[in-house]
């Protein structure tokens, strides 16, 4: 993605933020596409006064290779499968190419009608469930509180651990960087993942996760913790690029990680599957491992 445009507003560039915006050479499209700001405020009238001095940032259009696809829809929720790359909701560049709002747009109802249950990471891939009324948030909060709301995920992780299969509990809080969490940070929380080492080949693993708390980036703070940073998570200590032993170089541009499956265990159960990507795949396929333990990963059964 390009780095976004920055104009501090001068004397004669307008009193409104369209006349900025023309001023600055912005179609003003970029409005209805929730790309600008003033300040930290998201401005989406043209009408909207700005004074001198006032920063406007004018975020870039965010480039997704990969479209979502839907899992199921009825009355009371939509369920898609979400490509690595796409915001779950609005985040600081832009509106419109959140998946909220391109799956409201689909549905033809305003963008906050649709309230998501999980809101998977940019670059992590996989099911994310919106409710659609106030009957499916309430339902959707019972089967959590019941223990009858199950994800499963899968990542390919770097590392040793001396235990094959555990629960991960360390309360997770906010890093310095306040878009970062860690172990013990300020205000931490209880987290709770289930996670079992599918297969092994030399240091690269292939998990299967079950988090049972929902907290920001909890599976990947909690892999990186226990000594297992997913690969292409940077943020957390990931490798971006392996160099191979017969000299390939293998780079990640994703996080490892993948939702693929919730499961709502009510009187007729609902299984909501999105199929691994091919990247992922291919990266596990390149480090020697096997397209069976994907398979394994999906039917591991977590003792509850």
């Amino acid at each position: 993605m390009n780095d976004p445009l920055r104009w501090v507003v001068s004397e004669g560039d307008g009193k409104t933020i369209e006349q900025v915006l023309k001023r600055a050479n912005v179609d003003a499209v970029a409005l209805s596409e929730g790309r600008v700001f003033v300040g930290r405020v998201r401005v989406e009238a043209g009408a909207f006064v700005v004074s001198v001095g006032d920063l406007v940032t004018v975020a870039s259009l965010r480039s997704v290779t990969e479209a979502w696809r839907w899992i199921h829809r009825d009355a009371d929720l939509a369920v898609v499968d979400k490509p690595a790359g796409m915001p779950t909701i609005a985040d600081s560049s832009a509106r419109a190419h959140s998946l909220q709002a391109q799956v409201a747009k689909a549905l033809c109802v305003a963008t906050d009608a649709l309230h998501p249950t999980s809101r998977l990471d940019l670059d992590v891939s996989g099911v994310v469930t919106f409710a659609l009324t106030k009957r499916a948030r309430e339902s959707l909060v019972a089967y959590r509180e019941k223990g009858q709301y199950e994800r499963r995920y899968v990542a390919i992780a770097k590392g040793t651990l001396s235990e094959s299969s555990g629960i991960w509990t360390n309360k997770i809080g906010r890093a310095k960087d306040p878009k970062l969490r860690k172990v013990f940070g300020k205000d931490a929380t209880d987290a709770e993942t289930r996670f079992v080492v599918v297969s092994e080949i030399g240091p690269y693993l292939l998990l299967a996760l079950e988090p049972v708390t929902g907290r920001t980036h909890q599976l990947r703070v909690h892999a990186s913790h226990a000594g297992l940073p997913l690969i292409g998570d940077r943020a957390y200590g990931g490798p971006v690029r392996i160099s191979m032993s017969d000299g390939r170089v293998v780079r990640f541009d994703r996080i490892a990680l993948h939702a693929a499956r919730v499961t709502l265990k009510r009187d007729d159960p609902l299984v909501l599957s999105a199929p691994i990507p091919s990247r992922l795949r291919a990266w596990w396929d390149a480090l020697g491992g096997g397209a069976s333990a994907w398979d394994q990963a999906l039917a591991h059964v977590f003792s509850h």
